[in-house]
């Protein structure tokens, strides 16, 4: 049974539904306001060539995350609507076990990507660089507050959109975390954390590839992009499968 059959099977046996169309409508208006969140959208993971977990050659899932994340970073800043920017960053002395060292501060890994390199210039953008998996973690401060949960304040945020990668590790783990934060209300006035499954992507390391790696984890793409998709709807998360005006 080759891989994509597996992946057919899975989805038979493990099933989420999809809202078809999210509708942006934002502001006082409409009673809701939104926010985007991109998730670690930088070189090290979406760059062909740029690191040890970037893709080794151009990956359609990967491409389709950034370009629809600079289509909808364009029209949230074009609206002046708030988005927040989690870029993984490490020192090159604190190793993130099982992974091989990774956006190593100064590597420029740790930079957004081409495509949206010009929203640090943007004032509707918030940036967090976070040396952990888990974006909600990873905004925590000194002082014991959390960057994410101001920013959901400060801009009176009911919605969170989600877009990023990896589907089933940085994303699952910021999500979930929101998730639990929102349910004993420590992020308000959140009420819902969506994901758009087109912007959002995970990397590609086949079995047959892994089995002549000892150790190494064999993480089929396709698969696990849909496990992670089910496991934040088995939390509380809308999965949407297409974002519009």
């Amino acid at each position: 049974m080759g891989s994509e059959e597996k992946t057919d099977l899975l989805k038979i046996e493990i099933p989420f539904d999809e809202e078809e169309d999210f509708v942006l409508i934002s502001g006082k208006g409409s009673g809701c306001a939104i926010g985007l969140v991109l998730v670690d959208i930088v070189n090290g993971f979406c760059t062909v060539g740029a690191g040890n977990l970037a893709p080794t050659k151009p990956n359609e899932q990967i491409s389709t995350m950034v370009k629809e994340a600079a289509r909808l970073a364009k029209v949230f800043c074009d609206k002046k609507w708030p988005i927040f920017a989690l870029l993984d960053c490490h020192h090159s002395d604190k190793p993130e076990p099982p992974y091989p060292p990774h956006c190593i501060i100064g590597s420029g890994e740790e930079n957004l990507v081409p495509e949206l390199e010009w929203l640090e210039k943007e004032p509707n953008v918030t940036t967090k660089r976070k040396d952990c998996i888990d974006g909600f973690l990873g905004s925590m401060e000194k002082d014991g507050s959390n960057t994410f949960a101001n920013w959901v304040k400060t801009n009176q945020i009911n919605v969170v959109l989600v877009l990023g990668i990896c589907t089933d590790v940085c994303v699952l783990d910021f999500v979930c975390s929101t998730l639990s934060a929102r349910n004993i209300g420590l992020v308000p006035p959140l009420q819902e954390v969506v994901i758009y499954s087109r912007g959002c992507a995970t990397y590609d390391f086949p079995v047959h590839v892994a089995r002549d790696i000892k150790g190494a984890l064999a993480h089929p793409q396709d698969l696990l992009h849909h496990i992670g998709l089910y496991m934040a709807k088995g939390r509380g998360a809308r999965i949407v499968r297409k974002v519009s005006l």
